[in-house]
C-alpha cells in the first residue's frame, strides 16, 4: 500500500489524456512513447531515484492502461540506461558512481563537441533563434519545480544535438546524458546554485553560432565544470592536459640546472676580476 501511494504521487493518472493521446500536437505517437516519455521527465526531475524500484503492474494501473505499453516504455528506458534489469526483482532506476559519470562525462566531451560543430555548420535562422529563446529562458530561471529546470537545460543540449543533423549521433548522446541529467537532479544544491548552472549555457550557444573564438571541446570542458569535478578526467584532452604540465615542468627542471650554472659562472668570473684589481 506504501509503494502504490509513493507512485501515484509521482505519475499522473492518464484518465483524462488517453483517449486524445494522438490527437495533441507534439504529442508521442503512442501509447509506448507517451509511457516512455513520462517516465524518463520523471527521473530526470529526481522524482524516481536511483535504486527505486519501478514495479510494472502499479505503473500500468496510475496510468489506467494495460502492462504491455508500460513493459516496452520500461525497455525502452533500459536502452537508454535509465533503468537496469535485476533478476527476479524487476526494474530500477539506475545507480551511477562517481567513476561511472567522470567515464560517461570524458565521451561526452568529445561527442557533444563534435554536435556544436556540426550544429555551427548547419546554423539556421529559425534554430538560431530557438535556441537563443531556450538560453534567455534559463537566464531568467527562478526557484521553481526542479522538472521545470531539469526540462529546459535538457531541451537546450537537445536542441544542439538535433541540429548536428546525425541522428546516431542524437541518440547516443540521448542515451548516455539522459542519464546523467536524471543523477544531477538529486543533488542538493541552492536556487542559486541551479541558477547559475542555468546561466552558463551562453558559452555554448555563442560556438554553435559561431560567435565565439573557443574551441568547442573547451567549451564543452568548462561548461561540464560548472557541476563535474573533473569531467574530462577520462578523456584524451586531460592527456594532452597533463603532457602539457609534464613537458612545462621537465623544461622547468632542465632550465634550472642551466641558470644555476651560468649564475656559478658569473659568480666565478666576478671572483676572478676582483682578485685581478687586488693584485693590481
Amino acid at each position: 500500500m506504501m509503494e502504490q501511494k509513493l507512485t501515484q504521487s509521482k505519475i499522473p493518472s492518464l484518465k483524462s489524456s488517453k483517449t486524445s493521446l494522438s490527437a495533441k500536437a507534439g504529442s508521442p505517437p503512442t501509447l509506448t512513447a507517451h509511457v516512455f516519455a513520462r517516465l524518463r521527465d520523471a527521473i530526470v526531475a529526481g522524482r524516481y531515484k536511483p535504486g527505486d524500484r519501478l514495479n510494472e503492474s502499479q505503473l500500468a494501473r496510475d496510468f489506467q492502461i494495460s502492462r504491455i505499453p508500460v513493459r516496452e516504455a520500461l525497455m525502452q528506458l533500459e536502452e537508454q540506461g535509465l533503468v537496469m534489469n535485476q533478476e527476479r526483482r524487476g526494474m530500477f532506476v539506475t545507480t551511477l558512481s562517481d567513476e561511472d559519470v567522470q567515464h560517461i562525462n570524458s565521451i561526452r566531451v568529445v561527442l557533444e563537441a563534435e554536435a556544436l560543430k556540426l550544429c555551427q555548420l548547419n546554423m539556421t535562422k529559425k534554430e538560431a533563434k530557438r535556441l537563443t529563446a531556450l538560453v534567455e529562458q534559463m537566464e531568467s530561471w527562478e526557484e521553481s519545480t526542479e522538472l521545470h529546470a531539469a526540462s529546459v537545460d535538457l531541451q537546450f543540449h537537445r536542441g544542439i544535438w538535433n541540429a548536428s543533423g546525425n541522428p546516431y549521433l542524437v541518440k547516443t548522446l540521448d542515451t548516455l546524458a539522459t542519464a546523467l541529467f536524471a543523477h544531477k537532479a538529486l543533488d542538493n544544491v541552492s536556487a542559486e546554485t541551479k541558477k547559475w548552472r542555468l546561466h552558463h549555457h551562453r558559452g555554448l550557444l555563442n560556438v554553435a553560432l559561431g560567435e565565439s573564438d573557443v574551441t568547442p571541446e573547451e567549451a564543452m570542458i568548462d561548461h561540464l565544470r560548472t557541476g563535474y569535478t573533473d569531467p574530462a578526467r577520462f578523456s584524451s584532452y586531460a592527456a594532452q592536459a597533463g603532457s602539457a604540465e609534464e613537458k612545462e615542468i621537465k623544461a622547468t627542471n632542465n632550465e634550472a640546472p642551466k641558470k644555476a650554472l651560468s649564475r656559478s659562472t658569473k659568480t666565478k668570473k666576478s671572483n676572478k676580476t676582483v682578485r685581478s684589481k687586488k693584485n693590481e
